[in-house]
């Protein structure tokens, strides 16, 4: 096994398992520790299978193995981008209705201390 296997390798359990501690702690919700999850076991599948990226490559009709791995991440960018996109747009939508439901309760207490 080559020095750089062996370092990623550890790199990657030593940063899967910070993910599962922010999952455990509550600092990371469940929901978006899974595309860490998947990208940190990817890259100890890759670690452990050196010859694994070019066949995949060949697999995809990609000519050169790095290609396939910028393709991928730009993808899996895009994808979590879009993701976060929706998110943040329901809490905006949220947070919308709160700020309307709060004047609206105000503006009934000073209807009731009037009274």
């Amino acid at each position: 096994m080559a020095k750089i296997q062996v370092i990623t390798i550890i790199a990657s359990l030593l940063f899967l398992s910070y993910i599962t501690r922010l999952i455990l702690k509550g600092k990371l919700r469940e929901e978006y520790s899974i595309v860490w999850i998947v990208c940190t076991t990817i890259l100890i599948t890759f670690s452990f299978w050196r010859d694994g990226l070019g066949i995949m490559a060949r697999l995809f009709g990609v000519y050169e193995a790095p290609n396939l791995v910028f393709t991928g991440a730009i993808f899996a960018i895009l994808i979590y981008l879009l993701h976060l996109s929706v998110v943040v747009s329901r809490l905006h939508a949220q947070n919308k209705d709160m700020a309307q439901q709060i004047a609206l309760m105000k503006e009934k207490m000073k209807k009731q201390e009037s009274c």
